[in-house]
């Protein structure tokens, strides 16, 4: 097919999912120059600060160590890398500005010890964060230590980060990176899971990042030494960019088996019928998305309206899953990131970080797995902004 032809065949969706149509760009420089200097990979016994960095990270992104700062890039690492993170900040490298996170390397083994320390402090849970599309790693440790901030969450903070290219028309490198991880990931949590002083994980992901944790969480179920996984027990999908009849077949074997529910396991998924970067990953795919309750098939649809309720289409109800509709109360360009933008939003998150089962804000829809949120129109930007704790100076109103 002709680029012309290519381009016109994507049609509205290139402008919030993009089609990428040309190869990933490697660059000027060789890739074995960005990791030449020994900070690129951390020497065993090295301190780490982590009163400065006090959120962990596993990458398989390819870090450029040539400069004060080091960053981390779009490129595909040349091995799993491990370390400490903050929230980025303004640094000036090479007379630019830049946005970036502080961070720092640590060898596997001290990696595991520091993780198991601040871990063994705390109440012997991890939350887990896995990102989505169009992501570069100082937008998800600012979403990660937002994360952090929001919840209060009494425990470490893990990152980990797949080699998005952190650009708008890069869609389907993204997913063609995001598979080229599932090995990484799922090879990851497994040594997460069967670490006996890991009381709990909580998973969270947002959007592409679905497509990662429930084949790994399936993968630990069958393949981890703990033979019942059930300290994975609480996966939050925010907006999954997901094929939601893939994941009702693929969580009925093992993630939501009978078992895995009887042993509290549970998933949350946060879905918005006007997410409209859903819409273009639907668009491009041809099904509908799990984060969008986007009614497929038209005589549901028609069905839904005839009975005087909203076109709006779920995935299908079984046991440990609850589905929470942020459609009404859905905030920014998008809609695509509302348990980090929209109060209501993020003070049910909050909740389900913690444990909580029900919260008297949700209201019941005819599907008894299915909850919707309400606006609160009173609420101000500023509001939205001090609940979210979209800053570090934001209030701890929630």
């Amino acid at each position: 097919m002709r680029a012309r032809q290519l381009a016109a065949a994507c049609g509205a969706a290139l402008a919030l999912s993009g089609c990428s149509i040309a190869a990933v760009d490697y660059g000027k420089i060789r890739h074995a120059e960005y990791v030449a200097d020994q900070r690129c990979d951390a020497q065993p016994g090295a301190v780490v600060d982590g009163a400065a960095l006090p959120h962990f990270f596993v990458t398989s992104r390819l870090p450029d160590c040539r400069a004060s700062e080091i960053e981390l890039l779009h490129h595909r690492g040349d091995h799993v890398r491990y370390g400490r993170f903050d929230a980025p900040r303004d640094v000036v490298v090479a007379k630019k500005k830049r946005f970036l996170p502080p961070l720092a390397f640590q060898a596997a083994p001290d990696w595991w010890r520091a993780l198991q320390a601040e871990t063994d402090r705390k109440q012997g849970r991890v939350l887990l964060y896995v990102h989505g599309y169009r992501e570069s790693f100082a937008t998800t440790s600012k979403d990660a230590a937002q994360i952090a901030r929001m919840t209060g969450f009494d425990g470490p903070i893990i990152e980990y980060s797949w080699p998005s290219q952190g650009k708008l028309f890069s869609y389907v490198v993204d997913e063609t990176n995001m598979y080229h991880d599932v090995r990484n990931f799922r090879d990851f949590l497994k040594t997460l899971a069967e670490q006996g002083w890991v009381r709990e994980i909580v998973i969270v992901s947002h959007s592409l990042g679905a497509r990662l944790v429930i084949p790994a969480v399936a993968y630990v179920d069958r393949a981890s030494s703990n033979a019942d996984s059930s300290n994975i027990s609480n996966i939050i999908l925010a907006s999954p960019d997901f094929d939601r009849e893939t994941f009702e077949r693929d969580i009925e074997e093992e993630v939501l088996s009978a078992r895995r529910v009887a042993n509290d396991r549970r998933i949350t998924i946060y879905a918005s019928r006007a997410d409209r970067a859903l819409a273009a990953s639907r668009a491009i795919h041809g099904y509908p998305r799990l984060g969008s309750p986007y009614c497929f098939n038209p005589f549901e649809a028609a069905e839904l309206k005839a009975r005087g309720l909203p076109e709006r289409c779920y995935p299908a109800p079984r046991a440990g899953l609850t589905v929470i509709d942020t459609t009404d109360v859905s905030r920014g360009s998008t809609g695509h990131s509302n348990i980090l933008l929209s109060a209501p939003a993020c003070r049910d998150f909050i909740d389900v970080v913690a444990g909580k089962r029900t919260r008297p804000e949700r209201v019941a829809t005819p599907w008894t797995h299915v909850f919707r949120l309400e606006p609160d129109p009173a609420l101000t930007k500023a509001e939205h902004d001090a609940i979210c704790r979209r800053t570090a100076e934001a209030g701890d109103d929630r």
